[in-house]
């Protein structure tokens, strides 16, 4: 396998077998490893990384890493694939090529308040490359990337470049704020304007506000999920 190269002051470290870049990740960032740490295992089916961040903003504001890496990564896949495949994101981290779930992006936090700073923030992707099954038909809301037109990109090239792109979008957001991070984003959000259940509301998803909390209007009134919903704990 191919050693992957990343930019400067991100570092690579790679497992393998059946551990989950995301988990150790978190271990790593428990004691204390240094921010830009990728943490990565990429297997003949499937890639899966995990981005250490250290965030010098509150929670409310650094959660927006995730769409952030997401962008990203659709950036990194749009370099590579093929001009008509057609990559989308869910609010909750689902990622969609050509319309089909295919993998997600995940996030956790040393720290589960909005209002505090968090030690470390953690971004996971994860993406099948093959399909599970011989038979697609059975699972026809599901698809790999490698059967969706994407079978000449290097899975290594694209972990590189999930980082670089991701790195883009960062000192983007740095420099000027979030509006470039909204405006690419919401150019690429799946399900504006459908009914969508989270967090025990159902109703129309009208989008998301400043902090990508999201927006869910039923019959009654319009209900505010915060982006920081979606940490995962231990």
């Amino acid at each position: 396998m191919t050693i992957p190269s990343f930019p400067p002051l991100f570092s690579g470290l790679a497992v393998e077998g059946q551990i989950d870049p995301f988990d150790k990740a978190r271990a790593e960032a428990v004691k204390g490893c240094d921010a830009g740490l990728v943490v990565h295992n990429v297997s003949a089916n499937t890639l899966r990384g995990a981005m250490v961040f250290t965030p010098d903003v509150a929670l409310r504001d650094a959660a927006a890493m995730m769409p952030l890496c997401g962008v990203g990564f659709q950036n990194a896949l749009g370099a590579l694939a093929p001009p008509e495949v057609a990559v989308h994101l869910d609010w909750a981290g689902g990622i969609r090529v050509n319309g089909a779930n295919c993998g997600r992006l995940r996030i956790a936090a040393s720290d589960d308040k909005p209002e505090h700073e968090p030690d470390w923030l953690i971004i996971g992707l994860e993406v099948p490359l093959w399909p599970e099954s011989d038979n697609p038909g059975e699972t026809p809301d599901q698809t790999a990337l490698y059967a969706e037109g994407c079978a000449d990109v290097n899975a290594v090239a694209l972990l590189e470049a999930w980082v670089k792109h991701s790195l883009v979008g960062i000192n983007t957001w740095t420099d000027d704020g979030v509006a470039v991070l909204h405006k690419d984003w919401r150019g690429l959000a799946h399900g504006i304007g459908e009914d969508i259940s989270v967090a025990g509301y159902t109703g129309t998803y009208l989008g998301v506000d400043e902090r990508f909390g999201i927006l869910i209007r039923d019959d009654e009134t319009t209900h505010l999920v915060p982006l920081t919903h979606l940490l995962e704990g231990d």
